[in-house]
């Protein structure tokens, strides 16, 4: 009897360790959650590709009557009225383009080139006898200005998302508007008791200006190589009555 009870046991025993199956640790149970996709890599190089609407900073208002600039010529300070003195109207639109180089993902360094449709409408030339007072023309025309800068980039991709805001700072030139007209007072002559003024109107035509600009923005990933860019910066000129802004959008191309 003992015999086939201990027989027993030991097929039992046998049995449940057949069916039993494998045995984990804790360790090994532990689920490991997939890794987030990469939008943006840690070296990377960037082209984006943009429109933009540039907007002055100074109010549009030129004084076109021509009685107050004559008599304030005159008085000694030619009252021109207020109007950006370098894009010369209220806003423009253009493009671009800027290539930059990432390194560690966060900080890139690049170069940017831009080019904006201006125009200008405050231009005359004026002439005096000493009797009349003739405008011989009026010019009031758009002209390209170019801008060119290098620039460097802090940018930082929201980890797990397609999300990348960013900042930057650059310094460069620009070129194609400043152009101004200004009246010269030549002294009196004429005919009369009164001796009448004598003017003319000297042009100076477009200059290139030292320029910085910063802003930022914000850079959504559609794939790991392709995305869309939407920003806003500010531009300074050295002479006052010169700084806008500009809002870009467009397409950026990483690889």
């Amino acid at each position: 009897m003992k015999q086939l009870t201990l027989t027993l046991l030991i097929f039992s025993a046998c049995f449940g360790l057949a069916y039993a199956g494998p045995t984990y640790t804790g360790k090994e149970m532990k689920q490991v959650a997939p890794p987030c996709p990469q939008w943006y890599a840690d070296n990377e190089w960037s082209i984006s590709l943009w429109g933009t609407y540039a907007a002055t900073g100074t109010e549009y208002a030129p004084n076109l009557d021509l009685f107050d600039l004559v008599e304030s010529t005159t008085e000694g300070h030619t009252v021109y009225g207020t109007f950006d003195k370098y894009l010369g109207g209220d806003h423009a639109f253009g493009g671009g383009i800027d290539i930059k180089y990432f390194f560690h993902r966060y900080f890139g360094i690049g170069v940017e080139a831009s080019i904006l449709d201006a125009h200008r409408g405050a231009g005359f030339d004026l002439e005096s006898n000493g009797v009349d007072v003739f405008i011989h023309q009026r010019r009031s025309e758009n002209r390209a200005v170019g801008e060119a800068l290098g620039t460097f980039t802090l940018r930082y991709p929201i980890p797990c998302s397609r999300f990348a805001p960013y900042a930057w700072a650059g310094a460069g030139v620009i070129w194609g508007g400043g152009e101004r007209d200004i009246i010269i007072l030549d002294g009196f002559g004429g005919i009369g008791e009164e001796p009448e003024p004598l003017y003319h109107t000297v042009h100076h035509g477009t200059t290139t200006e030292a320029v910085g600009q910063f802003g930022g923005g914000l850079e959504f990933r559609i794939t790991p190589h392709i995305g869309w860019m939407n920003d806003f910066s500010w531009n300074v000129i050295a002479r006052p009555r010169n700084n806008f802004g500009m809002v870009r959008t467009g397409v950026t191309f990483a690889f």
